[in-house]
Formats: structure tokens, sequence, C-alpha cells
């Protein structure tokens, strides 16, 4: 295990699944190191592409009593990721100085071993370049010094409207995320796999109404 974890915690209650952590994210990645991200007929009937970012929306409950839930997922840097192990060339890999799992392109061969073995649907194979992608926590955007301290955070957490989105070192329990993982009960996407994701959720809370 690293000393140090860097990770996201998602606030499901306040996420409004406006998308502009997905936007951001293909933004600042497509100019970035990691880019190019590519689309497939974007404007078309049936768009496609690499995304490291998405959202999916979907309803819980029985009607007429339902509720509309938007889930952020994104690679969860998980403290035992198995998409490592079973990568032929070693191009996927985990950071030992912060726990951030990456990609190196020059080494990918577009086997997507890496994403059969991810339990979380977190790698994509993108349609142009044939190589595996997924979040890279914006590792060239978060030690950038020639931005202000206050930006050196992944393009989405800068872009969330709604503050839905936290980042910091899981491993120090005095960091932001440390802190919001233990005042609002977060918890790991399905922990049964033993991976160990970094990234972390909070739970949606019922707001009672009095008529």
């Amino acid at each position: 295990m690293s000393k140090k974890q860097l990770a996201l915690v998602i606030d499901l209650n306040v996420c409004v699944g406006c998308h502009a952590c997905v936007t951001s994210c293909k933004e600042w990645n497509s100019a970035g190191e990691a880019g190019p991200m590519a689309d497939e007929n974007p404007y078309g009937k049936d768009p496609g592409g690499a995304f490291f970012n998405r959202v999916q929306t979907f309803e819980v409950g029985e009607f007429p009593n339902t509720e509309t839930v938007h889930f952020p997922k994104s690679c969860l840097h998980c403290e035992d990721p198995p998409c490592v192990p079973v990568c032929p060339t070693g191009a996927s890999y985990k950071r030992a100085e912060d726990g951030i799992v990456l990609v190196d392109y020059d080494k990918c061969i577009g086997c997507k071993y890496c994403a059969w073995a991810c339990p979380y649907g977190a790698r994509e194979l993108d349609p142009r370049e044939k190589v595996m992608t997924k979040c890279t926590l914006c590792v060239d955007r978060i030690y950038d010094e020639l931005l202000p301290p206050q930006d050196r955070q992944p393009a989405c957490v800068m872009a969330c409207p709604t503050n839905a989105r936290l980042f910091g070192d899981v491993h120090d329990p005095e960091s932001v995320v440390s802190k919001a993982i233990r005042e609002g009960g977060g918890y790991a996407l399905m922990p049964e796999w033993e991976t160990k994701p970094a990234n972390h959720y909070l739970p949606r809370r019922k707001t009672e109404y009095k008529e």
C-alpha cells in the first residue's frame, strides 16, 4: 500500500447530472498529455468515442415514488488494481508516490486485458489511437507549478458547480476527502471485489418535507 493515495470523493446527494465533469475532463485531457481522446460521429445518430469520466443516470423506486440518481463513474484508482497484473506489456501501472493508476501509451498494445479485469468498466479503447484510456486524476495538472495552488486539482473537480467532487489524499486523516468519508458515511464501490477502490462516494440523503 502506498503511503499517499490520491483519490476523488463524490457526493451523490448534490450531483445534479449536469455533465460538467464529463465535458471538462474531455476538454482538458484531449489537449493535455493524455490526449488526444477521439470522438466518433459526434453529431450523428450514434456518437461514440473515448471518455475518462461518464455520468450514469437512472431511476430508483417504484412509480409514483421514484427518484432520479446521477452516478458519476471513472477509474477508482484501486489500492489493489486488478488491471495492473494482467497487462502483458507492463503498460498499466500504479505509482508508488501517489497511488495513481496510469497507462503508458508507448507500451500499450490495446489487447483489452485491463478492461476485462476491471470490475467497474473504467477502461476504454480509444477508437483511433487503439490504446486503452482511463482517468489519470489529471496528473499533468495537479503537479503543474505554473498553476495557482488552488487550481492544482483535476479538471472535473474544478468544473463541478455543486462541489459534488472532492480531491485529496485518502491516507491523510486530516485531508478534506478523509473527513468527508468519515463524517458523511463515505463508501467504496463494490468492496466485495477486494480491489480497495481509493475513490469513495457519499450516499444520498432523503429530506423530509412537512406539508
